[in-house]
């Protein structure tokens, strides 16, 4: 369970493993590799309906090529992230009952798994807006908005089952883009909310502060790129080149993007993230935790893929 919140006069709780917001794959069913349907693509070898476990999936709820994902033609599994609502909806909403021991529990839990990944996503976004000093005239509302939306991960199955999380993503979104609004001011940043620069050439651009929310940068070639404290928020990242840019201080950046992505070891990442391990020599896929532990860039779990864009925000 996430730490209860503070009052007003207490410091906010923004750290991602103190609210629950790192996956740990030990702790979950396989609800993204059960759930989730995915399509045979450049990112995925086989179809797989929503529902039906994929064939890779053990009888301990772990992958049987964990290891060899990308070279198996499951590239798309190295770059989901749950945020931590497998282990929430599995331990949880759940409390240790899996599909698979009480298989009545398997439609709904396959319902819950998708509307949790929502809620977690927006804790994200909430914790890391609290961390914006230049944000602080909305922090009182954000502080309100993390524990309502922290409430609702806390309700019952049939409550989550029924959640319009989508009207809460609404409410959410207009603080968040407030947030980066205020962050953002002064920086001169362009404006290229949502906008479509699919492979375009953009290598050493001056992107300092820009809002690049939903923009789709799949497969831009972005080396070498400014890209500090800009707005990455739901921004389509696939394939584009970040080698040697510059991304410190970037807003709503999440570690899905990042993986999506190509790199190197001159990306600069905000402290928070993970270089990927598929970006190559000199990033080791790894970041140094307090007391020395190591964490993985990605747990290496299933990403939907049904043929459409990515949600704008």
């Amino acid at each position: 369970m996430c730490r209860p919140f503070p009052s007003e006069h207490q410091e906010y709780v923004t750290d991602p493993r103190e609210l629950g917001l790192l996956a740990d794959c030990e702790s979950c069913f396989g609800l993204c590799c059960v759930a989730l349907p995915f399509a045979a693509s450049a990112d995925f070898a086989v179809d797989k309906a929503g529902g039906q476990p994929c064939h890779n999936l053990r009888d301990d709820f772990r992958c049987s090529i964990h290891a060899r994902l990308r070279e198996r033609g499951f590239p798309g599994c190295t770059v989901f992230d749950c945020f931590g609502a497998g282990q929430k909806v599995s331990q949880v909403t759940y409390e240790g009952r899996s599909w698979r021991a009480e298989p009545a529990t398997a439609r709904q839990m396959y319902a819950v798994f998708p509307v949790m990944r929502q809620l977690h996503e927006l804790l994200w976004y909430l914790a890391e807006a609290l961390t914006l000093e230049a944000a602080r005239p909305v922090h009182e509302e954000l502080r309100l908005a993390l524990a309502e939306t922290e409430r609702l991960t806390g309700q019952s199955a049939d409550v989550l089952e029924k959640l319009d999380v989508g009207a809460h993503r609404g409410a959410v979104n207009g603080l968040l883009l407030r947030a980066s609004e205020l962050a953002r001011a002064g920086l001169q940043g362009k404006e290229r909310r949502g906008a479509d620069l699919i492979g375009a050439r953009l290598k050493g651009a001056g992107l300092r502060g820009a809002n690049l929310r939903g923009a789709y940068l799949i497969g831009a070639d972005l080396r070498g790129a400014d890209l500090r404290q800009a707005d990455l928020i739901g921004a389509d990242l696939r394939g584009a080149d970040l080698a040697g840019a510059d991304l410190t201080g970037c807003i709503f950046l999440t570690q899905a993007q990042v993986n999506a992505a190509k790199g190197d070891s001159a990306t600069r990442l905000p402290g928070a993230l993970a270089r990927p391990a598929h970006w190559g020599e000199g990033g080791a896929g790894e970041r140094v935790r307090a007391g020395g532990e190591r964490r993985s860039g990605s747990g290496g779990r299933r990403v939907q893929n049904t043929g459409r864009r990515p949600r704008r925000r």
